[in-house]
């Protein structure tokens, strides 16, 4: 059961990885430039695929370690917030710091779902865009802190 976990999540983070390394150019183009609404539609879809991947993570983690997953119409918020708190089959996954910046990603994924592109501005979507690289590195560190906590696992 650990070992699976530990292979769905190192096929996320390369998921993950991938889906910035793409998008880098335009990233990097729109530190100095505000981007098209071409370029707009493509980073709010990137946005939109990065916390799909890093709600993957906490999926498969919560299914693969026994845990129920949340339900109802809050159940993304519901998943978020739980991996802050550890459980009889794990430790917490996420910091309180880094679950309030995965917030914002929700949330644009949220509004992204219920939005047509043509109204999306980008003033609010900057900062979560530029923030994309840190917010996966202190991610992969929490990931790490996780994965070492549940080592002993291993043959779980």
């Amino acid at each position: 059961m650990w070992d699976d976990l530990l292979e769905q999540i190192s096929l996320e983070r390369e998921q993950l990885r991938h889906l910035l390394d793409v998008h880098r150019p335009l990233i990097e183009k729109c530190s100095v430039s505000p981007p098209n609404e071409i370029e707009l539609s493509a980073l709010a879809a990137m946005l939109h695929s990065f916390y799909g991947g890093v709600e993957n993570i906490f999926k498969r983690t919560t299914l693969q370690l026994g845990d129920p997953l949340p339900s109802g119409d809050a159940w993304h918020k519901d998943l978020l917030d739980a991996m802050t708190k550890p459980t009889a089959l794990r430790a917490a996954l996420l910091s309180p710091a880094l679950k309030q910046r995965l917030k914002g990603y929700l949330e644009f994924r949220h509004f992204f779902r219920h939005s047509y592109v043509f109204i999306l501005l980008w003033e609010p979507m900057k900062d979560l865009v530029m923030g994309c690289e840190e917010t996966l590195k202190l991610l992969e560190v929490e990931l790490d802190r996780f994965v070492a906590a549940g080592s002993g696992r291993s043959g779980d």
